[in-house]
């Protein structure tokens, strides 16, 4: 939504969030949140856990952070030394704000900035990483250096 106002949300001119911004002063991430591209409810963890089986379905943050079936101890280790909580949610998990910056761009990493959310990864971001915890906080690190965002003190 390249042209928009601040009032009217946060100007994206690049899949990576990049806004242009050239300040000196860098924004505090209070928070990353990795979006999944399935939904949480029973129904839809069973459906995304059978489509991903039958190469029908994807999603590269699942790919990253889980296993078959449970949450990876490489993925739990890489979160615990990032410097700002780093939070996951289903599509259907998504806070009003979440939504609107990710709507279409799932699976992503955002950041919660006091600006608003600001797009660190986007799907083709995650696919690079390879399923692997530690190439993605790599690649949030970089994003966020390429921002010009740090961490919240």
């Amino acid at each position: 939504m390249a042209g928009q106002t601040e009032a009217d949300g946060p100007d994206r001119t690049s899949d990576t969030g990049d806004t242009g911004d050239t300040g000196d002063t860098a924004t505090a991430v209070r928070e990353l949140v990795g979006v999944y591209h399935a939904n949480g409810t029973v129904l839809g963890e069973v459906s995304y856990w059978v489509k991903a089986r039958l190469g029908r379905g994807h999603c590269q943050l699942c790919d990253i952070t889980h296993g078959s079936v449970r949450e990876k101890a490489e993925w739990r280790a890489c979160r615990a030394d990032l410097p700002v909580p780093f939070t996951t949610v289903h599509l259907d998990e998504r806070s009003p704000e979440v939504a609107l910056a990710t709507e279409g761009r799932t699976p992503c990493v955002v950041a919660l900035t006091d600006a608003g959310p600001r797009m660190l990864l986007d799907p083709a971001d995650l696919e690079r990483c390879d399923g692997s915890p530690a190439q993605l906080v790599d690649a949030v690190e970089g994003a966020m250096a390429r921002l010009g965002l740090r961490p919240a003190s």
